[in-house]
């Protein structure tokens, strides 16, 4: 009993000080990405990402989530698989993906409270199935979309 609970501190410490994302703890390791575009104009901002999974193991289910630094207009018409969590922020559901395999391309037009000049996109992965991902940089998105139309890759 005393083992099962020093390991179960130990994994609450390491989560805690930046650590893997909770359930992730000796899983299978994986490596999650997202690579995309994000443009907004109007107060409107469109993303489109695809999540790619470079393995070595497969991830049997993930969801990422997305936050922008400014609140979403209610009434959001999202994607079927995707969903508000509060006032800046949607999750939506990835799936499974393979080893070495590319996800479903995830595309999505949110309209912003207001009309912001800028706007700060973040994506990151909060449900990897109970895989292990060493290498949070590439699953981890930040990008500056401003309000001219352009298109900002990450």
């Amino acid at each position: 009993m005393r083992r099962v609970l020093a390991v179960g501190l130990a994994a609450l410490a390491a989560v805690g000080a930046g650590g893997v994302p909770a359930g992730a703890v000796g899983g299978p390791e994986a490596d999650l990405a997202y690579h995309g575009a994000a443009s907004m104009a109007d107060g409107r901002v469109d993303v489109r990402f695809t999540p790619r999974n470079h393995g070595p193991s497969a991830v049997p289910d993930a969801t990422v989530r997305l936050r922008w630094s400014a609140p979403l207009a209610n009434g959001q018409v999202l994607p079927g698989g995707c969903a508000r969590s509060g006032p800046r922020v949607v999750l939506c559901r990835v799936g499974a993906l393979a080893a070495d395999d590319l996800g479903a391309p995830i595309s999505m037009r949110v309209r912003l409270r207001g009309a912001p000049s800028e706007v700060l996109l973040e994506l990151d992965t909060v449900w990897s199935g109970g895989a292990v991902d060493h290498n949070r940089a590439n699953d981890q998105q930040r990008v500056l979309v401003l309000d001219s139309g352009d298109e900002y890759y990450f």
